[in-house]
C-alpha cells in the first residue's frame, strides 16, 4: 500500500515546465484511457479515474491543455493504482484467511 501511496504521489507530483499542446493532451489521455481499459478488464476500475478522465476531456474542450494533461496523467495514476490494488489482493488474501 504504501508503495502504490508512493507511486502516486510522484506521477502527480510531476510538473512540465513547458505549455502543454494539443497533441501532449491527446497522448496523455490515451495512455489514461489504456491503464483503464486494463483496470476494466481486471474489474477493478475505480470511479475517480472515470471522473478525472472525464475532468481532462472537459478541460481539454475548454482548451486548457496544461490542466487536461494534469488530470490524464493523474487519470492514469488512478488507473495504475488500480491494476496494482486488483493484482496484489488476489494473492494477499491468502494472507488474511484464519487457517
Amino acid at each position: 500500500m504504501r508503495t502504490m501511496l508512493a507511486l502516486l504521489a510522484a506521477l502527480l507530483t510531476t510538473n512540465c515546465a513547458f505549455a502543454a499542446t494539443e497533441a501532449d493532451y491527446k497522448a496523455a489521455y490515451a495512455a489514461a484511457e489504456a491503464a483503464n481499459k486494463d483496470a476494466g478488464q481486471l474489474r477493478n476500475q475505480w470511479t475517480t479515474t472515470a471522473a478525472t478522465l472525464a475532468a481532462a476531456k472537459k478541460a481539454a474542450d475548454a482548451g486548457d491543455f496544461d490542466t487536461a494533461v494534469a488530470a490524464a496523467k493523474e487519470a492514469e495514476a488512478l488507473a495504475k493504482a488500480s491494476i496494482f490494488q486488483a493484482t496484489s489482493e488476489k494473492t494477499l488474501w491468502k494472507d488474511l484467511e484464519i487457517r
